[in-house]
């Protein structure tokens, strides 16, 4: 046990594509949602070897051997377990050492969260089956007993210790249950309370059926709604989907719904309809899409249907295509979300949607008709524009061309014109990225300022610099923006840049640099110069210096504000003295007193640095 890290292996089957492991030692053809070839272990003609890509397993029906892709490695390579974790761990760039007593103590305390958790599951579970109204709250949306337990829902008892108490009596500690968020210390230190209460319960389990987690859903209309659970060392939101679990053991899956909460995944299935996920309480992260990827041939979307949902769709259509996948969008018409949905329609009526779902192109189109009023002319205009820009996410031209000629007969607009917003700015951004590139030394993000590429204006370092510290970290981008400068921006693309700051990290705790490119590439007058410095150039600082960096900085950019206020004044006074009309005596006055105030809080700064 002292070499053995049960992380590295949970992290190498993870991470290593069965699929593409074994194609290298043979050849697979795909067979449904499988993939099958000769097998490597016996002799045969015709094909019994099978690989599963959604349960990263394979298995020969001739001679039954079968595993997982540590399985496959020892007995194709000769390896003992050891060995085979250190030649999937090379192969593929994953760090495999020998557990110190600190990562002895982290897997003991991982395998003791399962524990607690799956424990506090179950007495979930009992407390629903026992309470007659819980039970009816479910009942009356027609979830069953079948349903209920196939997802381990429970229910929260309303009260302030239960499961404290119940937990305790399983010889549990309140500081570990603290930990896992089942509790929370009361504020005068005297006990602990329970954080569910008077909830019906939602295990989110891995899909190595372990309890990670719960989210609780009221009963009345007290806020709020949801409660879920927060991270813990077995839980993190950003890397788990609720209902996958469920996906998991079935091997023949094409389609996948990617729905918003766990009463839609609830309804879906309890309509015969099993194919569905929802994200945890957070949006959707790019690793939520690469596991989407894995189980589902066919991806839909299906989020609510308010101003939120379109806001969470268009977002995580984004995602997708950052992932290669083409996402169709389920419209849900005049209901909010499924579990709506299904309170007055049937599993029929739900599969008519999934065959009605909209490419994204076109679920792009239908939002912006309801943004705009095609009947007035300018909204045509900001419209064609708009969807031009969504037409360049396309990647065949045979699609770009006919849903240019689709809305060229709907707009009355030649497809000239279209093909020209369309291709145009495309051809220009992609000769601006080429040239990016060029400037970019081999592998290295540090620009080389006698390369093509020339430091900005002075008056705007400052601006470049504090964006590449928001986008390198959350934290900085709080402790700036607590700052309220981000209005005394003056670079229209450091403006434009740090809207996609605020918009990402509204809903995400991380940027990732090429999605930031991606979305300024659409926009006007972007000065790539300054994008490459934003997003290019390392930061190269000592832990002890970041706050005076930030604080130097930020004092930049408000000097900056000031003289040029100052400039602005000096300007306005220099023209009414210069007017040969009467001068109004009262202006003269009024301009001068704010010239005062402005130099005089230029001086105070100066003090303060002096100081």
């Amino acid at each position: 046990m002292s070499y053995r890290n049960d992380e590295v292996v949970e992290k190498i089957k993870d991470t290593v594509d069965i699929v593409d492991f074994i194609s290298s030692y043979l050849k697979l053809d795909k067979s449904g949602a499988n993939y099958v070839g000769l097998c490597p272990f016996h002799s045969e003609k015709t094909p019994s070897f099978t690989v599963s890509e959604n349960k990263k397993i394979f298995h020969c029906f001739g001679c039954g051997v079968g595993g997982d892709v540590l399985e496959f490695a020892m007995k194709k390579e000769n390896l003992s377990f050891p060995e085979a974790i250190n030649f999937l761990g090379d192969r593929y760039g994953i760090e495999v050492k020998k557990q110190s007593p600190e990562d002895i103590k982290r897997q003991e305390q991982r395998n003791k969260s399962y524990e607690i958790n799956r424990e506090a599951a179950k007495f979930f579970l009992n407390n629903l089956l026992e309470n007659k109204s819980a039970l009816k709250y479910l009942n009356d949306r027609g979830i069953n007993n079948k349903v209920i337990r196939n997802f381990g829902l429970g229910y929260a008892l309303d009260g302030w210790e239960y499961l404290h108490e119940f937990l305790i009596g399983k010889g549990y500690k309140s500081q570990e249950l603290e930990e896992l968020g089942l509790v929370g210390e009361r504020s005068n230190g005297n006990g602990f309370y329970d954080k569910f209460r008077n909830r019906i319960i939602f295990p989110i389990i891995d899909t190595r059926s372990r309890v990670i987690g719960f989210g609780g859903r009221v009963l009345d209309d007290s806020m709020p709604k949801y409660l879920n659970s927060q991270e813990t060392l077995v839980f993190n939101k950003g890397t788990h989907l609720y209902g996958l679990n469920n996906l998991a053991k079935s091997s023949d899956r094409e389609k996948l719904i990617l729905v918003e909460g766990y009463m839609d995944v609830i309804s879906l299935y309890n309509n015969e309809i099993d194919f569905s996920v929802a994200s945890l309480g957070t949006a959707l992260t790019p690793s939520q899409v690469k596991l989407l990827k894995r189980y589902g041939e066919e991806i839909y979307i299906c989020y609510d249907s308010d101003l939120a949902g379109i806001k969470a769709t268009d977002k995580a259509i984004s995602l997708f295509l950052d992932e290669d996948v083409t996402p169709k969008v389920i419209m849900l018409g005049e209901y909010k979300d499924p579990d709506d949905f299904f309170e007055k329609n049937e599993k029929e009526d739900f599969e008519q949607l999934i065959k009605n779902a909209l490419h994204f192109i076109d679920y792009k189109i239908h939002i912006n008709k309801e943004k705009y009023n095609l009947e007035d002319i300018e909204d045509k205009i900001k419209f064609t524009i708009d969807i031009s820009k969504d037409l360049r996410l396309l990647k065949n031209p045979i699609e770009i061309d006919v849903y240019i000629n689709k809305l060229s007969k709907e707009l009355n607009i030649s497809k000239e014109a279209i093909e020209k917003e369309v291709f145009n700015k495309d051809e220009k951004n992609y000769k601006k990225k080429q040239t990016r590139k060029k400037t970019k030394p081999n592998n290295h993000r540090n620009i080389n300022y006698n390369m093509n590429t020339v430091l900005p204006k002075s008056d705007i370092r400052a601006e470049v610099e504090l964006l590449r510290m928001m986008i390198l970290d959350r934290k900085y981008y709080e402790v700036i923006d607590a700052q309220n400068i981000f209005k005394d921006f003056k670079n229209h693309t450091c403006k434009e840049i740090l809207r996609i700051v605020e918009d990402i990290y509204f809903d995400e705790d991380y940027i990732e640099e090429e999605r930031i490119r991606r979305i300024i590439a659409n926009k006007d007058n972007i000065d790539f110069r300054v994008t490459e410095l934003i997003l290019d150039r390392e930061i190269n600082f000592e832990s002890e210096n970041i706050e005076k960096m930030l604080n130097d900085l930020i004092r930049t950019i408000r000097v900056n504000k000031l003289i040029s206020e100052r400039k602005q004044v000096r300007d306005m006074i220099k023209k009414l003295d210069e007017s040969q009309e009467s001068m109004d005596p009262n202006a003269f006055s009024e301009l001068f007193k704010k010239l005062t105030s402005l130099n005089g809080k230029l001086e105070n700064i100066r003090y303060e640095d002096r100081g």
